[in-house]
């Protein structure tokens, strides 16, 4: 009987911590462009499933950070690890950023579909994001000058690729045009035939070309396997373990519907 009783307890603290987020303590997202196609399509899952209001921002990893150390948000969708001073800066205003691997993705480098080349060395795009080659010709092109594309410097894509290819600490050439999201980059690259960018996998199409880096196609094979070279993990952080309907949020990528989701938006099950 007291066995009974206490379930029924328990049972009763969460239905009214549920209720209590549905009605007046949405679940509120904010951060990564990259990650923000998987955080909007849990959020519709989980609202109509749950009835629990979860509102997703895509305003940069950056931005997701310091909504997470602010108070301002409940999760950080971030396509890159935070930074060791944004988790001093986290501490200091008592939060304690706790990290969850949502999926895998690849960054594909793209072309305009006019362009011949077909593959990269990572040597060749880092010399290419540096400046030091300028000319398609130079790596087996046409002879026209490189357009480069990058992203806006609060991006945890543009960090990823800086990590991952030009090297940590290593200035991008003053010559890149910067844009504010994967969507805009991939624009920019299928109107430009002598553009270069770089997009987070499930953001690629038919408007743009894909290049081998070196000698391997970015795909849900070649990341899982890890044979594609630039490869990065998408994060959802929380201040401390979560609990409660931002437990389950959390857990959705382990889920078999969350699992569906991922791949269908073109990301990697971790």
């Amino acid at each position: 009987m007291i066995k009974k009783l206490l379930l029924f307890v328990v049972l009763l603290a969460f239905a009214a911590t549920a209720t209590a987020t549905a009605a007046g303590n949405p679940i509120v997202i904010d951060g990564s462009t990259t990650v923000g196609p998987v955080a909007k399509t849990f959020a519709a899952y989980f609202t109509k499933k749950y009835g629990i209001r979860v509102t997703v921002s895509e305003s940069g990893s950056g931005n997701g950070a310091k909504s997470l150390i602010n108070g301002t948000c409940t999760i950080a969708a971030m396509s890159r690890a935070m930074k060791e001073a944004e988790i001093m800066a986290a501490r200091k205003k008592g939060v304690n950023p706790v990290a969850h691997v949502v999926a895998y993705d690849g960054l594909a480098m793209v072309l305009h579909p006019a362009n011949p080349v077909r593959a990269l060395s990572k040597a060749q795009i880092s010399s290419i994001y540096r400046g030091t080659i300028t000319n398609w010709r130079e790596v087996g092109g046409p002879n026209a000058r490189i357009v480069v594309i990058q992203r806006e410097s609060n991006s945890g894509t543009q960090e990823s690729f800086k990590e991952l290819v030009v090297g940590k600490g290593v200035q991008i050439t003053g010559n890149a045009e910067t844009q504010s999201s994967n969507g805009s980059v991939k624009s920019r690259v299928s109107s430009t035939i002598p553009a270069i960018g770089f997009l987070g996998l499930g953001f690629v199409d038919r408007s743009v070309r894909v290049v081998a880096v070196n000698g391997v196609l970015p795909s849900i094979t070649t990341v899982k396997n890890g044979r594609y070279p630039v490869t990065r993990p998408l994060y959802f952080y929380t201040n401390g373990q979560p609990a409660g309907a931002v437990r389950q949020f959390i857990d959705l990528p382990k889920t078999t519907a969350g699992k569906g989701m991922i791949s269908e938006l073109g990301f990697i099950n971790r």
